[in-house]
């Protein structure tokens, strides 16, 4: 007879979150995990963004197979809360993290998600008692929804919103441009925008070449994004100095593997912006850009023009996907071939705040009648 393989499935505090390098990066080998999920965005000054870290590990006969890095935060009268893949902290998760998730072996069944939702909003620490839990799951799909209530879990949907996307394997397999796909109103505005700034010399898309211009380019795109937000009375992604450290530390980690791409396009002398992907199996990720606004009118589009430069480029070189991320921006939509849903949720918890409810009307009433004895 067959022995079935064993899944364990483990919730315990780590004291290093940099000795997770090794499992993290062997399991994310054998994962279809995101960028947001590999260890160069996890393990991304991890030490000081995770406070109170907890792992959760799968293991089949002692090989793990899916893992997640929560941070543990906790209340007066408020049950624990686990953020998956995030600090709890707004400061420290300014750089807002999507397509996130438990890092799961290529392959395994969805009850392995729910198990392990399961156990993380319920199960034992190490040798301490089970006890329910709030997780806080940010960006993650809808197979995330099923695996809450397949393990039992009240779920609440703290916002959706959808990621468009272009599928580039698309085009390419039928021989059309990142154009094809838009609407007559969309492919007039980007070649009138092109037409516009081809007055003022070749437009060009240039990568940076090295690290240094790499965080040069960064300067330059913090600059133009800033001047866009401030003068629209926001106060910009780069307002929090830990927003640009975290990205300037992950552009140091990564550009070398090809991690992160920074693209800066040019219209002869004059720069119409930048954009700051990443790249990560085939996948490309739109997250920040800055553009010249001083330049554009309505007859230039510095925004449509450097993502439909980049597509053209992406697809050029074989890119799967270019991801514009969660949002509906317009932009987004107009270039776009399809779209996933996105989802901010948080599992579990309620039961707790149940009982405490209860607990203290039953305080209350024996006060109370506390009180009209003592009359």
């Amino acid at each position: 007879m067959t022995r079935r393989p064993r899944v364990e499935i483990d919730l315990a505090p780590i004291a290093d979150v940099g000795r997770l390098a090794a499992i993290w990066q062997d399991l994310e080998q054998r994962a279809d995990g995101s960028f947001f999920q590999s260890w160069a965005w996890t393990g991304c000054l991890a030490a000081e963004r995770f406070s109170d870290p907890l792992l959760l590990t799968a293991r089949e006969d002692g090989v793990v197979i899916a893992a997640a890095l929560f941070n543990r935060r906790s209340q007066r009268l408020v049950p624990p809360t686990l953020w998956l893949g995030e600090s709890g902290d707004p400061r420290q998760d300014d750089v807002f993290i999507e397509h996130n998730g438990v890092l799961i072996e290529r392959g395994r069944s969805a009850p392995l998600l729910a198990a392990c939702l399961r156990t993380a909003a319920s199960g034992a620490i190490g040798a301490a008692r089970p006890r329910r839990r709030r997780l806080v799951v940010s960006g993650v799909g809808a197979e995330y929804l099923a695996a809450a209530r397949a393990a039992g879990s009240p779920v609440r949907v703290r916002a959706a919103r959808p990621a468009p996307f272009v599928d580039l394997d698309a085009l390419r397999r039928s021989g059309r441009n990142p154009l094809d796909g838009a609407s007559g109103n969309t492919r007039y505005q980007i070649r009138r925008s092109e037409r516009r700034y081809r007055a003022l010399g070749p437009l060009v898309l240039r990568r940076a070449r090295s690290l240094d211009e790499a965080q040069d380019f960064l300067s330059e795109l913090r600059r133009l994004h800033q001047a866009t937000w401030i003068g629209r009375g926001k106060p910009g992604a780069f307002a929090n100095p830990g927003f640009e450290r975290f990205h300037r530390a992950l552009i140091g980690r990564s550009f070398a593997e090809g991690g992160v791409d920074l693209l800066r396009a040019t219209a002869g002398k004059r720069v119409i912006g930048y954009l700051y992907n990443f790249c990560y199996r085939g996948h490309v990720y739109a997250y920040q850009s800055g553009f010249d606004y001083e330049l554009a009118d309505a007859q230039r589009k510095p925004g449509l023009v450097c993502h439909h430069l980049a597509l053209e480029l992406y697809l050029a070189e074989g890119a799967r996907r270019y991801d514009f991320l969660a949002g509906a921006d317009r932009y987004k939509l107009s270039l776009a071939t399809g779209s996933v849903d996105l989802h901010w949720l948080e599992i579990g918890g309620e039961g707790v705040f149940r009982r405490l409810g209860a607990a203290a009307l039953t305080m209350a009433g024996r006060l109370l009648r506390r009180s009209v004895a003592d009359l």
